[in-house]
């Protein structure tokens, strides 16, 4: 995906940002404001400073093969041509979206031959992450003897998307999604090129970076558009809002901000923080998530989380899903809305999944240890001279309904799985769980 100040490719002697003079084309505002050197990327100065990884590796003047992770429009193209332009070396631009087999072998070839004409060459790959995993192995035998140098841009988490042994011979440089206040140093770079101020009051201008949403390339394009509106004096928000459309949230359903924004729904519920968990509620609504997902990760939330500590919590969760099956949207999400305010109010208690992981590896550390014979049915004769059922001691029988015998195989140890928390219900099983405790011992005891 092209990103901020992105242009098409550009040699290791032609200034970037220059493509389009002179033939009479218009060029973009994002275009014409590309930068000339690393220090003039806006919003990467943790990863470009001269403390930074980037900027460490330039001064040493070793520049290994790289992976840009980030999202849209931070700057990952322009790093990749500045890098170019700083260490001398033929920038060439590829897509993963539309490159195949045939094209990669010519771009390897090219690089080759330049290689023996003493000619370096950086191989900047947009969307890496979508070349499937025998494309990616083809880059590793140019990357090891120094044929390329590769810098891959990526929007996915590169540990999900990219082989290990790609990973391996390349560093992954994280870029940050651009801050209102790097949006505003953008948007007064963009006046002083037009010699001119955006036509809004303070409200509305930030309303306008806000819509960005941490991409720069949409942000200009936004000044742009802003700034070629006929207009007299400043707008405001309403009057900026009828004028332009809200920008829709970065969101992939199946990936990166899928999975970051139901981590941190469901910490949120884990947390006790009921308003954020409806914010992350509500932003993966926006971005068009099923409810019907959230309605299941809602219930696993308490299942895991909750428990026993408010046996509620899950029969709430199943009521807003099914809630939900029954009005559809938009009024069903209301129903699942209240149940992860339940949740998150509820006292929290994980003792009975961790009791269930335990039980879980026991049964894979014990093997086929068979039951003890007393508690095992004996309905054949021979099954009673084996010793089956021998010594069942029935609970009911007993005064307070309760044998205290050993129901866990004979060659394995009495294990505690179950340790209730402090907490909510849990207290009062905690009490029974106590209770059971004393009166095995006292029985075995006697």
């Amino acid at each position: 995906m092209a990103d901020l100040f992105d242009t098409p490719a550009a040699g290791p002697d032609e200034a970037p940002g220059t493509p389009g003079e002179g033939d009479g084309a218009p060029r973009p505002l994002a275009d014409r404001l590309r930068p000339q050197a690393l220090d003039e990327v806006i919003g990467q100065e943790t990863l470009l400073g001269p403390d930074g990884p980037l900027g460490a590796m330039l001064a040493s003047g070793a520049l290994s093969s790289l992976v840009l992770w980030g999202p849209p429009g931070v700057g990952k193209t322009t790093i990749a041509r500045l890098l170019a332009r700083e260490t001398a070396l033929e920038f060439v631009q590829i897509s993963a979206i539309f490159t195949g087999v045939a094209e990669l072998r010519k771009v390897f070839d090219a690089a080759r031959d330049r290689r023996r004409a003493g000619q370096g060459t950086l191989l900047f790959v947009d969307e890496i992450h979508r070349f499937n995993r025998a494309q990616q192995d083809s880059f590793l035998p140019h990357m090891e003897d120094g044929t390329i140098l590769l810098v891959g841009a990526t929007t996915e988490n590169p540990s999900f998307e990219l082989n290990a042994a790609l990973l391996s011979r390349a560093q992954v440089m994280v870029l940050e999604r651009l801050s209102l206040a790097d949006l505003e140093r953008l948007a007064q770079r963009a006046e002083a090129a037009l010699d001119r101020a955006l036509p809004l009051d303070g409200t509305a201008r930030e309303a306008l970076l806000e819509m960005a949403d941490g991409d720069g390339r949409a942000a200009l394009n936004l000044i742009e558009q802003v700034m070629g509106w006929p207009v007299e004096g400043r707008l405001d928000v309403r009057q900026l809002s009828e004028r332009l459309a809200r920008r829709a949230a970065q969101y992939d359903r199946s990936g990166d901000a899928h999975f970051n924004l139901i981590s941190a729904l469901h910490k949120s519920v884990r947390g006790s923080d009921p308003d954020a968990a409806l914010y992350w509620f509500a932003r993966m609504l926006e971005g068009g998530e099923d409810p019907r997902y959230l309605a299941r990760r809602i219930t696993r939330m308490a299942v895991e989380d909750i428990g026993l500590a408010d046996p509620q919590a899950q029969a709430v969760c199943l009521q807003g899903w099914d809630t939900y099956e029954r009005l559809g949207s938009p009024e069903g999400e209301l129903a699942l809305a209240q149940a992860l305010v339940y949740l998150a109010l509820a006292p929290k208690s994980n003792a009975a999944y961790t009791a269930y992981k335990a039980a879980r590896k026991a049964a894979k550390a014990t093997g086929s240890l068979a039951p003890p014979k007393h508690i095992l049915n004996a309905p054949t004769r021979l099954m009673k001279e084996q010793g089956y059922g021998a010594g069942y001691a029935y609970d009911h029988d007993a005064e307070d309904a309760f044998s205290g015998q050993d129901y866990f195989p004979e060659d394995m140890a009495r294990e505690r799985f179950y340790d209730p928390v402090e907490r909510g219900f849990e207290r009062d099983l905690r009490k029974r769980l106590d209770w059971f405790a004393r009166r095995r011992a006292e029985r075995r005891g006697g």
